[in-house]
């Protein structure tokens, strides 16, 4: 076998971390993408607040007109949005600080962050569904109406999230795809990153 001469080794190693520290720098055409990203969590904490913000008029209506079953499961739905909607406001507040970035390394932080956070929401939204079951199940063993409400509940609202997270992703990893052709587009010049414009 053909040794691998020194010299092709540094030459390797040299362009190698020439191409890290690269990505490291200023790439102008990622602050698109990461403008998409904030407008994806924006519009999410919007729809979350406005779900919120229903449940807890309807959830205030229904427990003040009802009794037993119905009105435990329309004071858990206003419960439980009280929370969302915090959830809602601190999300909303937060992709409006933050300002569309076009470092590469912080922008993959950001992008595997949000797809991290999401798939394990998804993961307390089934457990939510669970104990929701949990506490149907156990109201209907012991005929307690007020705990067949909150487990209804309590599954209605893990059903939204579980809906909510699921969409949220799919339109975070949609995005994501677009990161390897704005990769591929760079190309090393004397004086830092050089972005490629295809034609066509």
């Amino acid at each position: 076998m053909k040794a691998i001469s020194p010299l092709r080794t540094l030459l390797f190693l040299a362009l190698f971390f020439i191409a890290f520290e690269s990505l490291s720098q200023e790439i102008p055409a990622l602050e698109s993408f990461n403008q998409t990203r904030l407008d994806y969590n924006q519009k999410g904490m919007l729809i979350l607040g406005s779900w919120a913000v229903g449940n807890m008029i309807w959830g205030g209506i229904g427990a003040s007109q009802s009794m037993g079953e119905n009105k435990a499961f329309h004071q858990m739905n206003l419960y439980w949005n009280s929370v969302n909607l915090i959830i809602a406001g601190l999300g909303y507040w937060q992709a409006t600080k933050e300002s569309p970035g076009t470092d590469f390394w912080q922008t993959m932080d950001a992008q595997n962050g949000i797809e991290k956070i999401l798939l394990f929401n998804a993961a307390l939204d089934l457990a939510y569904m669970g104990g929701g079951l949990y506490l149907k199940e156990r109201g209907l063993r012991k005929s307690n109406e007020r705990l067949i409400g909150f487990g209804k509940s309590v599954i209605l609202q893990g059903a939204f999230l579980l809906a909510f997270d699921g969409i949220m992703y799919s339109f975070h990893s949609a995005n994501a795809k677009d990161l390897p052709g704005i990769v591929q587009n760079i190309s090393l010049s004397p004086t830092g990153v050089a972005l490629r414009i295809p034609l066509r």
